[in-house]
């Protein structure tokens, strides 16, 4: 078998399969614990837009300073941002607390 041949077909393999390949990003959306309402469905709607472009989204509540004492309020902006987006996301990893950082992966609705 000729070995310029089999290369050729082994990159249009390559090449076929790279085409299937499903890709996306991770956009992030961020916001402190005590983002007010407006804000909040401000940035939802950016969260919302990114899973139905199919890319995963990232939240992250900041705390700063006596924030951190209080992570209660974080975790309840995650599961109002979990309530907002259930029709066209779902959770891919519980909120997390590392640091000054709360967070937690969503990813668009498996169809």
């Amino acid at each position: 078998m000729d070995y310029g041949k089999y290369k050729y077909q082994q990159a249009k393999r390559a090449s076929e399969a790279k085409k299937k390949q499903v890709k996306f990003e991770i956009k992030e959306v961020k916001m402190r614990p005590k983002t007010d309402e407006h804000d909040f469905q401000f940035k939802m709607k950016h969260a919302r837009r990114f899973l139905e472009e199919g890319n995963k989204v990232k939240l992250t509540i900041m705390f700063r300073g006596r924030e951190n004492a209080h992570p209660d309020q974080g975790l309840m902006q995650l599961n109002k941002a979990t309530e907002v987006l259930k029709d066209i996301g779902q959770i891919e990893s519980q909120p997390s607390k590392m640091g000054r950082f709360m967070t937690m992966m969503i990813g668009p609705l498996k169809k």
